[in-house]
């Protein structure tokens, strides 16, 4: 049973189907037009195109965080995984390792650590937050033992791919990276939405004891977020190792929070069952936008954590508002 804090036909407004992503989505508009009608960018089209390419490691971030928030889960590893994958990445380059090779086997690391704390949550009855918070400190303190120092990336495959701009017409460019999380972006939508697992992601976060007397596998349902989650995470260390070309212990803090507030401000419910890939990547561009309204400022950085925290607050709020479960 639910009570509302707001009028039916307010919450009934509120709460459609794809009010979330279209509030996030009016939201980024007013901003992202405050910020270029507040400052005189030769280049508002590549302003835009560079919150893609500045962010695109945090799109594929938010997209494996929406598939764990959605089954009612949270993961707070992903940021250290992110830094264990450049750090790894640029190891085994420098020890000579073909580009590929290092590639595939960074990619092996987060999904098997996504399996350890789904199989830690399901089978064993760990809570979520504790689970993931040991998969952050066990992260991070393998990040130390392959390197405490900052690891340049010189391999030229990897330089190519960071580095070369994509023309989309004139002197408008992105990069090899936003392809990718792009990539990301629409075969989750397409799993989420077009197969049987997603739809039983839905369900496990709506109400699990319905799906499983639907016959939906929950348990398989949860510890597979809990892969996706860590192989997200696994590309996005690949793309941030790609776009600063170093490897670093010190990548990724916060970085788990960042996904999380993409994702909430995107319109993805905590509680898990509601919630769109599209509106985690609005959420991103949002993040984006506040970010760079504090660069053309010339605001001290931590301005960004600061608006980034009171908008958070204010969508979480509006939740709880529109729609308050009780007992």
């Amino acid at each position: 049973m639910t009570t509302t804090l707001a009028p039916p036909r307010i919450r009934k407004l509120a709460t459609g189907k794809y009010t979330g992503p279209l509030a996030t989505l009016a939201l980024f508009a007013v901003m992202f037009g405050g910020v270029l009608n507040r400052y005189d960018f030769a280049s508002p089209t590549q302003v835009f195109l560079n919150l893609f390419v500045d962010n695109s490691y945090l799109i594929v971030l938010a997209v494996g965080m929406t598939f764990v928030i959605l089954t009612g889960g949270i993961d707070l590893s992903v940021g250290s995984v992110v830094a264990l994958s450049t750090v790894i990445l640029a190891k085994t380059l420098q020890q000579g390792w073909p580009t590929s090779v290092a590639i595939i086997t960074v990619m092996l690391v987060g999904p098997a650590l996504g399996l350890v704390m789904g199989v830690m949550i399901e089978r064993f009855d760990v809570q979520p937050f504790v689970a993931t918070l040991a998969g952050m400190f066990l992260a991070r303190g393998m990040c130390y033992v392959v390197s405490v120092d900052s690891l340049p990336i010189k391999d030229p495959a990897v330089r190519t791919l960071g580095l070369d701009y994509l023309y989309l017409y004139d002197d408008k460019f992105i990069r090899w990276p936003v392809v990718i999380a792009l990539v990301v972006v629409v075969v989750a939508l397409y799993v989420l939405h077009l197969t049987r697992f997603g739809r039983t992601v839905y369900a496990v976060g709506g109400n699990r004891q319905s799906a499983q007397l639907m016959g939906l596998d929950a348990a398989a349902t949860r510890i597979s977020v809990y892969v996706i989650s860590g192989f997200c995470a696994s590309l996005a260390g690949v793309l941030l190792a790609v776009q600063k070309l170093s490897g670093y212990s010190n990548n990724g803090i916060g970085l788990e929070l960042d996904a999380i507030a993409a994702a909430v401000i995107g319109g993805v419910i905590l509680a898990g069952g509601v919630g769109y890939v599209a509106g985690a990547l609005i959420g991103v561009l949002v993040l984006g936008t506040i970010e760079t309204f504090v660069t053309a400022a010339n605001l001290d950085s931590y301005w960004t954590r600061i608006m980034t925290g009171a908008l958070l607050l204010i969508f979480v709020l509006v939740q709880r508002v529109l729609v308050r479960p009780t007992s």
